[in-house]
């Protein structure tokens, strides 16, 4: 496939949005914008949108497809980039491929890699690559519980990039299956408990 993709990812504290040019294996970021802000997610993913896309000069039309990121990360986060990846496909007619977030920044190393994320409640979400192919994870997990995890925590911040999303996409023929968020643990939130009868 050829064409225009608009790249999204929410499932760190970044809210991205790109638009990518993706020709004979040639890959060409036109606009792109990262909002680091755990909480605005909502406020600022279409915003962020709208504004890759003057940044690129291109149309919502004149995307042929979309990438977005299904996790690890949390609830919200998560929700509002896969919900909004979905209208945006079902709008334009266009497929929407749905790819690990850590895949995006573990696929394209060499050797031996840990790519680690901040999951909240003093764990992280994890998944170990050799060569940039996943060879274990992910998951969630302390830091302590996972060999090399601190050591990750101490670099700077790492979160998916537009061209690592679209990286990420295994095949390009194939049709996306279902988008499928990676949640990796259970909502904070729980059903109320029923009352007893008197």
């Amino acid at each position: 496939m050829t064409g225009l993709i608009l790249a999204i990812d929410t499932a760190t504290p970044a809210v991205t949005a790109a638009v990518v040019r993706r020709s004979g294996g040639e890959l060409t970021v036109l606009g792109e914008r990262v909002t680091v802000d755990a909480r605005a997610h909502a406020e600022r993913l279409t915003p962020n949108v709208l504004a890759a896309l003057a940044d690129a000069g291109v149309r919502m039309g004149d995307l042929e497809a979309v990438v977005i990121g299904c996790g690890p990360g949390p609830f919200t986060g998560l929700r509002v980039g896969m919900a909004s990846a979905a209208a945006y496909g079902h709008a334009l007619g266009v497929p929407v491929h749905g790819v690990c977030s850590l895949d995006a920044i573990g696929g394209g190393t060499d050797g031996e890699v840990l790519v680690v994320t901040d999951a909240r409640r003093r764990e992280v979400y994890w998944a170990r690559y050799r060569d940039g192919v996943r060879i274990e994870g992910p998951a969630v997990n302390a830091p302590a519980d996972v060999p090399g995890a601190e050591e990750a925590l101490t670099r700077a911040p790492q979160y998916p990039t537009a061209l690592g999303l679209v990286r990420a996409v295994p095949d390009w023929t194939a049709t996306p299956e279902p988008l499928v968020p990676l949640y990796l643990r259970r909502p904070d939130a729980k059903p109320r408990a029923e009352q007893p009868r008197p």
